[in-house]
């Protein structure tokens, strides 16, 4: 029983829920929550650093001719997302209520991830230089596009325009600065941030789990527990599901339908269909207020558990059936 849980959680996944329910129990306020939010964005700040300096630039020369591909994981992230998203509305609007539908266009407006969509890739046999390059990518063209997406999908008029440059501005200066140093420095300290991936993906998770703990403290002493019923979590959890599903259909389909080989639809799958926790999680700390940003995390924090279990089974399915190939033209032979 034991085993059979820990397939669907990992350890990640249950720091993540024991935090949310200490910031319940325990959130942080008054003075140790000013504490909380400068040593946060000096969190946020070395996570986009050490996200810069893992970056390599041979494999990004790899896989940066394969323009195809990488404009097809871009439609489906920046595009084909918030359409699904902004046609949802009048579905999902009544069943969540505003707080978490807005949570669930900010999931929609999020770049893809880096970390897993590589090594499901990679698990799966698929072309993992394009994976590289494309999920990368996507990471960085984020930090700009999304807030301006988000303000698109929330119908923001013309006078919002100087707030979401403030907001771009902002992000910019938190997220894009840092990532950009470390990439840049990764000449001097790339040799050693490739020897210590094992114990640096710890200092990426701890900045992961201190910006939610400090979010959510703020959110539950802003009411949010109240404010968001626990069926509206059932039905938001059924969302994200669906959500998925027909994510997968789609960039499956698309793949297909554009002749990409096998290699490239396995990276198509799994770069297009995935959306970042590393970059929402800090990224909400900008863009919302102290009482919306738990309401806008819970979306991404039940997406991000629902698209590793099912792009693991997919990803090891991949494999099988490039192995099962391999037999069959052996066994020819």
């Amino acid at each position: 029983m034991w085993s059979k849980f820990r397939l669907v959680f990992d350890n990640f996944s249950l720091i993540l829920i024991a935090v949310v329910l200490t910031a319940t129990f325990l959130p942080a306020h008054g003075t140790g929550a000013v504490y909380f939010g400068w040593i946060t964005d000096l969190a946020i700040a070395l996570l986009f650093f050490l996200h810069g300096a893992k970056l390599s630039r041979e494999a990004i020369i790899a896989g940066a001719m394969h323009w195809r591909l990488h404009a097809l994981v871009f439609a489906c992230t920046f595009i084909m997302f918030p359409i699904l998203g902004l046609i949802s509305k009048p579905l999902l609007l009544p069943l969540l209520g505003m707080p978490l539908f807005i949570g669930f266009l900010y999931l929609c407006a999020l770049p893809g991830t880096v970390q897993s969509a590589i090594a499901f890739t990679s698990i799966a046999r698929g072309n993992i230089p394009a994976a590289v390059c494309s999920a990368s990518a996507s990471s960085l063209i984020g930090i700009v596009l999304t807030p301006v997406l988000l303000k698109l999908l929330l119908d923001a008029d013309a006078s919002d325009a100087s707030n979401t440059m403030q907001a771009v501005k902002k992000i910019s200066v938190q997220l894009l600065l840092p990532f950009l140093v470390g990439h840049l420095m990764r000449p001097l300290i790339g040799k050693w941030i490739d020897r210590n991936r094992s114990w640096l993906k710890n200092v990426d998770q701890s900045s992961i789990l201190l910006v939610v703990y400090t979010a959510f403290s703020e959110s539950v002493i802003g009411g949010l527990w109240s404010a968001v019923p626990p069926q509206a979590l059932l039905v938001l959890t059924v969302v994200c599901c669906l959500m998925l599903a027909l994510v997968l259909f789609l960039t499956t389909w698309l793949a297909r339908r554009f002749h990409f080989n096998r290699e490239d639809e396995i990276a198509i799958v799994f770069c297009g269909s995935k959306k970042s926790l590393a970059t929402g999680v800090p990224m909400a700390q900008v863009l919302f207020g102290a009482a919306a940003i738990g309401p806008a995390l819970l979306p991404i924090m039940i997406f991000h558990q629902i698209q590793l279990m099912a792009c693991s089974f997919m990803a090891n399915r991949y494999a099988l059936q490039v192995l099962g190939h391999k037999d069959g033209q052996v066994s020819k032979a």
